[in-house]
């Protein structure tokens, strides 16, 4: 067998590895009857309408949208911050914000939740059980992703020499940070975005334990509907993939401004 082949095969294993179980979720999803054949002996289009006409998916879901965006932006606005004011001021500094950062990674989620409960069950700050809570637990979780994909990205630019040139050249830090260094790392900061997202939207621990169903999120509506139908169930997570799919492709598209520049000029 040829190298070639080779690459194809451990490809070809991997991708059925992951995509078998997808594959079978979906199938679940579509079959109306399905018990002693390998393939579903009818199929149907009912559980995915049982879902979208129930408002309490679409309330859960956006209260999961609600819940992320915030957190992603306020996680990449006070990195992005910190980053540039350790890279450009204090170089030397960056190992203490690498310790901050990474960590979430030693603190289990479910740990991290018990504490919170701890500290405001008996504070007069009463976020408990409200949204709030929850984004400034996500906002945490995911430093670790959005810490690592700004620090490469700012590195691999070269940050130092792109502003000082951009100084040479009569612009201030600022105007440089803003015109120079955020359009190269983008990339990067997208990255980081997307792989966010991804987590927080399979998060359960943190949702269930904060807020539970006093804010009812896409997880934990899935938990709800967990023993009630299996069928709809599986239509609630193929429903989470085509979400993830679509965001996917959004940033991807937003990644590649100058290949769609090229391809009109092209034209």
């Amino acid at each position: 067998m040829t190298g070639r082949l080779k690459h194809i095969a451990i490809v070809s294993v991997l991708a059925a590895y992951l995509l078998l179980p997808l594959i079978g979720t979906l199938l679940y999803s579509l079959a109306g009857k399905w018990s002693t054949t390998i393939l579903p002996e009818s199929w149907t289009l009912s559980w995915y309408a049982t879902l979208f006409q129930d408002t309490h998916y679409w309330e859960a879901l956006s209260r999961s949208v609600f819940v992320i965006t915030f957190s992603v932006v306020l996680t990449i606005v006070v990195m992005l911050l910190a980053m540039f004011v350790v890279v450009i001021y204090f170089p030397n500094k960056e190992k203490y914000l690498k310790l901050i950062s990474m960590i979430p990674y030693g603190v289990p989620g479910v740990v991290s939740a018990i504490g919170l409960l701890n500290i405001y069950s008996s504070s007069n700050i009463s976020i408990i059980g409200t949204p709030w809570i929850l984004i400034g637990s996500y906002a945490i979780l995911i430093m670790p992703f959005v810490y690592q994909g700004i620090r490469n990205s700012l590195y691999t630019v070269n940050t130092t020499e792109l502003i000082q040139a951009a100084e040479i050249l009569g612009a201030t830090k600022t105007r440089a940070v803003f015109s120079v260094v955020l359009p190269n790392i983008m990339k990067g900061v997208l990255s980081a975005v997307l792989l966010s997202i991804a987590m927080l939207f399979g998060e359960f621990a943190l949702a269930n334990l904060l807020v539970g169903g006093q804010y009812e999120t896409l997880q934990i509506y899935l938990y709800q509907q967990l023993s009630k139908n299996g069928h709809l169930t599986s239509a609630i997570v193929i429903s989470y993939y085509v979400i993830i799919m679509i965001v996917t492709g959004l940033l991807i598209q937003f990644q590649q401004p100058g290949r769609r520049k090229k391809k009109r000029s092209l034209k």
